[in-house]
Order: C-alpha cells, then sequence, then structure tokens
C-alpha cells in the first residue's frame, strides 16, 4: 500500500549532551577544531549556485573579506588534512579552497566545502554544520548497522562531515533509472527493499528520494549498486511509523512499483529476513559500542512526548511486544527495537515489524 508523509517542518536541534560528548571522546569522534560553524556564518555577500542545467540548486556560493577569507582557508584545509590525513599538513601548501557554498533550506543549514589538490586537480568535499544530537546519533548508528563507513567529527556545537559519494536518488529515478536493464532493474529493486527495512529497524526518517544516494560499482561485466542515506536529522524524531519507511514516500513510489513488478511477496519477505540477519549480526560485532550509544540515548531528549508516544503505540501495533509500550523516551523504544530483532531475526514471520 502506498501513502504520501508530511512530516514536522523545522524540527528543532537538539545539543549535545555530557554523556554523548564522553561517548564520542571515548570513540575518536571529537577533536579540537581550528574554526566553528558560527565562524562561517560571517559572509559578506554571495551568489546563487546553479547545476548545468541551468537550475537553482537553492545552495548560495558565499564570499568573505580579504582579511578572513585567509585564516579561514587555513583553517578549512586544516579540516581537510584532520579528517583525511590524521592532521598531517604538510599537505597544506598544495591544497586550495574552491568554494563555500550554504545551502539555504532544510534544517541543518550546513556549509559545503570544496578542497582542491592543486598538483592533480582532484578534489573532495565536506560539510560543517551545527552539531545537533539526532543527527550525531543517527551517524552513528549508520556507521555501525549499515554496510557503510561514515567519518565524521564533533567539537562542542560544531559537526564536521565528510561527504558521502553517490547519485542523488530523485535524478537517478528521473534520468537513469528507465535507461538500466531488466537485470540491474531487478538488483537495484532488491537494494530498495533491504535499505527500507534497514532504515525502518533503526528508525532513520524521512528517506525522501533525495535524502539518499544512488551508488554504482563496476564488478566485472556488470554494475552493482547500493543505496546509501545521506540525510540523518530525522533520527528517532518523529511519531509517524511510516516516516521510517522510505517505500510510504510519494518520492520513491516508483522504487515501489519496481519491487512489486519484479519480485513476488516470498522474494521481498526473503530480501527483507537477509537484511534482518545482517543487522542482527552487526549489533552482536558493535554489542559494546551500541550499548553505550543507546545508554547515552535513553538519557537525552530527541524528541517530544507526543512523538514518542505515538510512536511506541504504533510497534506495539504492529508486534504485540508489551515492551514498546514500556518505554520512556526514543532512546528506550529504539533499544527495544534493536533488542526485537537480535531476538527474532532467525523468524520466516515476516508480516510483522522488523
Amino acid at each position: 500500500m502506498k501513502d504520501d508523509l508530511k512530516i514536522s517542518l523545522n524540527k528543532p536541534s537538539y545539543p549535545v549532551s555530557t554523556q554523548l560528548k564522553a561517548y564520542l571522546q571515548k570513540f575518536n569522534r571529537t577533536i579540537r577544531l581550528p574554526i566553528f560553524y558560527d565562524d562561517l556564518l560571517r559572509f559578506q555577500g554571495s551568489v546563487e549556485v546553479f547545476d548545468i542545467n541551468d537550475k537553482n540548486t537553492l545552495w548560495i556560493r558565499t564570499y568573505y573579506s580579504e582579511s578572513e577569507r585567509v585564516e579561514i582557508d587555513l583553517n578549512l584545509k586544516r579540516i581537510y588534512t584532520t579528517l583525511h590525513s590524521d592532521g598531517n599538513e604538510k599537505i597544506i601548501p598544495f591544497l586550495n579552497v574552491d568554494a563555500i557554498d550554504y545551502c539555504t533550506f532544510g534544517n541543518s543549514k550546513p556549509f559545503r566545502i570544496k578542497i582542491r589538490n592543486i598538483l592533480n586537480d582532484n578534489y573532495a568535499y565536506f560539510y560543517i554544520k551545527k552539531a545537533d544530537a539526532s543527527r550525531i546519533y543517527g551517524l552513528e548508528l549508520e556507521h555501525m548497522l549499515s554496510p557503510h563507513n561514515l567519518n565524521f567529527l564533533v567539537y562542542n556545537d560544531t559537526l564536521i562531515e565528510e561527504h558521502i559519494t553517490g547519485i542523488p536518488g530523485d535524478e537517478f529515478i528521473e534520468h537513469m533509472l528507465p535507461n538500466c536493464t531488466e537485470s540491474e532493474k531487478s538488483q537495484i529493486a532488491k537494494e530498495f527493499v533491504k535499505f527500507n527495512e534497514r532504515c525502518m529497524i533503526r528508525l532513520l526518517g524521512d528517506m525522501r528520494s533525495y535524502n539518499y544516494v544512488i551508488v554504482p560499482t563496476h564488478d566485472f561485466d556488470h554494475v552493482v549498486y547500493s543505496i546509501r542515506a545521506i540525510d540523518f536529522d530525522q533520527q528517532s524524531y518523529e511519531g509517524k511509523f511510516n516516516v521510517y519507511r522510505p517505500q510510504f514516500f510519494k518520492e520513491n513510489f516508483k522504487m515501489v512499483d519496481l519491487v512489486s513488478e519484479k519480485f513476488e511477496k516470498m522474494s521481498i519477505n526473503q530480501y527483507k529476513l537477509e537484511e534482518r540477519s545482517i543487522v542482527a549480526k552487526r549489533l552482536m560485532s558493535y554489542k559494546n559500542r551500541v550499548e553505550r550509544l543507546i545508554k547515552s540515548m535513553i538519557a537525552d531528549t530527541i524528541s517530544t512526548p507526543d512523538h514518542e508516544t505515538l510512536l511506541k503505540t504504533k510497534i506495539f501495533e504492529y508486534t504485540n511486544d508489551p515492551e514498546f509500550l514500556k518505554s520512556k523516551n526514543m532512546g528506550e523504544i529504539l533499544k527495544n527495537a534493536l533488542g526485537f530483532v537480535k531476538k527474532n531475526y532467525q523468524t520466516e514471520n515476516t508480516d510483522i515489524l522488523f
């Protein structure tokens, strides 16, 4: 069944708690940074950024006074070396800050930094954002429970994120999916089923097509596709359960149609079970780290009482597991959801949640 969901606008940014800071320090996610998010807000002006089709991207390219730009450029290069070479500053003379772009929409309003190596013209991006506890929990859960590692750093109220490469889902669905072979479409449909299941299990919301990327990898004589989330603001925030299931967003309906076209229910259930099993194994591999993160989340505030009550009620309706009704906040809801997966991942009953 399809649906069209609306999510809360202007989700609040939650501060990084003392317990979450201690977690980040223990697992090397924090380091003293030479520049803060607020420093970049002091730009003197900007111009709009358009894509190759002259469509407004809703990003603006900022510029600063000459005196500030020298210091800002140096500090951005230092951040790049911290992300990519453990702070080795010997490469700084060979780096150039090509662009500092500011996003004018969404909750996080990030800065996107483009760094180019002047020796070979290779370039890389990273993002500077206001540190939001919800997003940090989402990044850590993605790092541990998905097939993909994430590189990010937090210092006080500033978050640094490495760019996740890939083709934006909305662009891929519109321009590239129609030209894929039938075999490729089948493989993409399988990945969407597994992506949908993984988001639901770890309560990552708002995976509309522009909040994930499609990553093609060439393997011998064919292309293998994977789907990666790129936006983690809606980690365990909304009360509507279907917000955590990408299949219910209208932007993903073409992917849902593709799944229906390619697979019978038995195959869909098989892929859901495979993903559930993989997540359960990752939970066991990261047991102590996940437990520390969830403990911090339980002690934290990352949603509203109304959202928490609605979500635990909806999940109970799917699972009939009374542990969900006992949940006092989003951290406990997620703890019970992951515990449910670990206990039941070998079941063949894929009609129930998780």
